[in-house]
């Protein structure tokens, strides 16, 4: 999966849209302590594309 943008870094409403991961259900995974690694920067949730697309390799499952 690769972003068709130019950045490094995403808001969770860009990580909805490029990835088809809720806006919501990582601000409850972020209360949990759960999910991919953000930075908060100047007030804002930021997440990291090589961080983002690392925690979602980590999560793929090999089929036969």
């Amino acid at each position: 999966m690769s972003i068709p943008l130019k950045r490094k870094a995403l808001t969770p409403k860009q990580v909805e849209e490029v990835y088809n991961l809720d806006a919501g259900t990582l601000a409850n995974w972020r209360v949990q302590g759960r999910g991919p690694e953000y930075v908060k920067h100047g007030g804002k949730i930021l997440y990291l594309v090589d961080k983002l697309e690392a925690w979602l390799r980590r999560g793929s499952v090999r089929t036969i």
